[in-house]
C-alpha cells in the first residue's frame, strides 16, 4: 500500500500537521530507535549544509534528480542496506554494503549514483548519521551536493522513511543484510519500482523514472 510523503519544512523544523503520516503521526516524539542512534553519535558531522539552503525546486519536486537517502540497518545494528529515493518519482535505488562505516557507505552510494546520467543526480538530503561523514568526498565523486536534514527531523525525508516502511515488507526487522546476496536486493528494488502508486496517478515509480531517460 502507497503512504504519503512527508516534505521539508522551514527552520525550527516544525512537523507537518496538516497531513499525518506513518513518519510523523503528528507527533514531535522521534522513535526510540532514532533517539538512540543520535545518542550514539560521537561528534557532529563536519561542514554540513542545511536542508533550508536547498533550492525550491527540491521541495516542490519539479525538477527530477534529486534524492533521499537513509540506511535500513539489521540485526543488532550489525549490518545495513542503503536506500536512495528520487523525490519526483520515488523511484528507488537499494545499495548492498559491506559495512556501515562512512567510507563503505560512501564508495557504494557514489558507485551507484555514478550509473546515473548527470541530469539525474542533482542533490541527496541525508540525516546527520555518521555514515554520512564523508559528505564532501561523495559530492566530488559525483557532482551530487549533500543536504541535511535538522536532528531528530525524520519527516524532512518523509519520502525515504515512508519506502524504508515499505522495504520492511521485504526485509523484516532483524534481517542480517550480510547474508543477502546482492541479486536478492535487486529483485526487491525491481518489485517496489514496479509498484503502482496513488501519488503517480497509479504509473509506477519505474515507469515515472524511465520516462525521464528518453
Amino acid at each position: 500500500m502507497d503512504g504519503g510523503d512527508g516534505g521539508a519544512v522551514g527552520v525550527g523544523c516544525e512537523p507537518p500537521t496538516d497531513r499525518p503520516s506513518a513518519e510523523t503521526s503528528g507527533n514531535v516524539e522521534c522513535p526510540r530507535s532514532f533517539v538512540r542512534k543520535l545518542r550514539l553519535s560521537s561528534r557532529p558531522v563536519q561542514d554540513i549544509v542545511s536542508i533550508d539552503e536547498r533550492p525550491a525546486e527540491v521541495a516542490d519536486r519539479t525538477v527530477p534528480g534529486h534524492w533521499e537517502g537513509d540506511l535500513l540497518v539489521g540485526h543488532a545494528n550489525a549490518s545495513a542496506l542503503g536506500t536512495l529515493v528520487e523525490r519526483t518519482t520515488r523511484f528507488t535505488l537499494l545499495v548492498p554494503l559491506t559495512a556501515k562505516d562512512a567510507t563503505a557507505v560512501r564508495r557504494a552510494f557514489a558507485r551507484e549514483v555514478r550509473t546515473l546520467p548527470a541530469q539525474l543526480r542533482r542533490s541527496l538530503t541525508y540525516d546527520q548519521g555518521q555514515e554520512m561523514r564523508e559528505h564532501r568526498l561523495f559530492t566530488k565523486q559525483t557532482k551530487m551536493r549533500v543536504y541535511f536534514a535538522h536532528s531528530q527531523c525524520p519527516w524532512e525525508r518523509g519520502t525515504n522513511e515512508n519506502t524504508n516502511g515499505l522495504l520492511r515488507q521485504f526485509f523484516p526487522t532483524g534481517t542480517e543484510f550480510q547474508h543477502i546476496s546482492r541479486r536478492e536486493i535487486k529483485r526487491v528494488q525491481a518489485m517496489l519500482n514496479d509498484r503502482p502508486r496513488k501519488v503517480l496517478n497509479w504509473h509506477s515509480p519505474a515507469h515515472a523514472f524511465h520516462q525521464l531517460l528518453r
